[in-house]
């Protein structure tokens, strides 16, 4: 088959997924480019697409684990193939399926990456600083309460970039999150937070605004919203002291891994998050198992090794 008719093929394919299936732009975006990724592989194992056997698309699945992508980016590029050979039968352009019984990505058994206890003291301790002038001095101030606030509360980018100046209590330890969905939820401010918030509120805030007017708690110079891309840097910078390259979501699973390594049940942990279902939630079962582990070893009488009672045992005999 030729490059023509995979265009061909492609054009088809994203047109039906536009007007039968009503996908979004992004979405339509996305499926082109997992389907030409898909006959790029194709094409250097002198395969074409109505042709594709179980086999490759196995092998195709195995490549882009081998390149370290993201699970979830894999589920979805099997996603828009599974579309693309539905597609194909319907049109009668193959008479096969090569991804039918392919086994999905088990997304829920993948932990995302946190840091470690250590490695967040380390970035809160010493975020970035510039105290050359009165700005730098504030933007530092912010960086350091963004940061406090991030890991306190789980939070994600959208919601700390759009958090109000009005829905953080500092007097009780609270803010009200506006999550996916609008939905709202409470969630605490450890006592750390409280402070580094006050400390910004008090000293900092209205070097930033420059006298506007902004109902946002994190500003940037001038009372601009931050940016997300601003959040990721910051956030970026601040983990170099840790010798790492952190993003805002690795503080938010770092957040529940702690928690619920230090005790903390998964309805506590999907309340913080902000989790519709408790099933989102069991990421971290496995971080609750290993911690039962550990305190069953330590505390229960025969849990412990035997050894050397048996060897007593022995040496009486």
């Amino acid at each position: 088959m030729s490059s023509d008719s995979h265009t061909r093929i492609l054009s088809s394919f994203i047109d039906y997924l536009r007007i039968e299936k009503g996908l979004s732009s992004l979405t339509l975006a996305a499926y082109k480019n997992d389907i030409l990724q898909f006959t790029e592989f194709l094409e250097r194992r002198r395969r074409t697409i109505t042709g594709a056997r179980r086999e490759e698309v196995r092998a195709f699945v195995q490549q882009l684990f081998g390149n370290s992508l993201d699970p979830r980016s894999v589920a979805r590029k099997l996603s828009a193939l599974r579309h693309l050979y539905r597609f194909l039968l319907l049109e009668e352009r193959v008479h096969r399926d090569p991804t039918l019984n392919l086994p999905s990505p088990k997304q829920w058994k993948i932990l995302p990456k946190s840091l470690g206890r250590e490695e967040v003291e380390q970035m809160l301790a010493d975020p970035p600083r510039n105290r050359s002038t009165r700005q730098g001095q504030a933007i530092s101030s912010r960086n350091r309460a963004l940061l406090e606030v991030f890991y306190a509360a789980a939070l994600r980018v959208s919601e700390i970039v759009t958090l109000k100046l009005e829905d953080v209590k500092l007097e009780t330890g609270y803010a009200l999150v506006r999550g996916k969905g609008d939905k709202e939820r409470i969630v605490p401010l450890g006592h750390t937070a409280q402070q580094v918030l006050a400390s910004y509120l008090r000293e900092a805030r209205a070097a930033l605004v420059q006298g506007r007017n902004s109902p946002l708690l994190f500003v940037g110079q001038g009372g601009r919203r931050l940016t997300r891309q601003r959040v990721w840097q910051i956030v970026d910078q601040a983990s170099i002291a840790a010798g790492r390259h952190a993003s805002p979501h690795m503080l938010r699973h770092s957040c529940a891994t702690h928690m619920v390594e230090n005790g903390a049940d998964l309805r506590t942990v999907q309340s913080l998050l902000g989790h519709s279902d408790i099933s989102t939630t069991q990421v971290y079962t496995h971080v609750a198992l290993d911690r039962v582990k550990t305190v069953y070893q330590k505390y229960h009488p025969r849990a412990k090794s035997t050894t050397k009672k048996q060897d007593q045992v022995n040496r009486a005999g």
